[in-house]
């Protein structure tokens, strides 16, 4: 298997809460929920860099699809990081999330490794980190 990833499907409660979370609070560009046609098609994609899409799609849903039961959501499986290129944009990005709904976990703070992050939980608690990596700046 090679390590190429095209989709990372997020499980919510709420397509509409987490629609408006991600497109109007955070500003990512999407053309909604689509599929609603189909029995556990609804789902929203957002697109990405290099091709990668978030996909925001019912937990049942995905649980139906993969069939397996759905399990209690938790903050701690993994998390979603995105790189800034200042400190000043961590702060940005954080008071961005948290005018939109998030729940900062973690105020943004200089790290032990030379950076600056924080971390916020997004209407279905999930995980977010915002940092400024000195060593890893995004390309833009």
């Amino acid at each position: 298997m090679k390590p190429r990833i095209a989709i990372i499907t997020l499980g919510v409660d709420s397509l509409e809460t987490s629609l408006t979370f991600y497109r109007d609070g955070l500003g990512f560009k999407t053309d909604g929920i689509i599929g609603t046609e189909f029995e556990d098609g609804a789902v929203v994609f957002i697109d990405l860099e290099s091709s990668l899409k978030l996909a925001l799609y019912p937990r049942k849903s995905l649980a139906r699809d993969a069939g397996i039961p759905v399990d209690p959501a938790s903050a701690t499986e993994f998390s979603l990081a995105h790189n800034v290129v200042s400190k000043d944009e961590v702060d940005t990005v954080m008071e961005q999330a948290r005018l939109a709904g998030a729940i900062i976990v973690k105020e943004a703070h200089d790290t032990f490794w030379g950076g600056y992050a924080g971390y916020f939980l997004d209407p279905d608690r999930h995980l977010w980190k915002v940092a400024w990596n000195p060593q890893m700046l995004p390309k833009d």
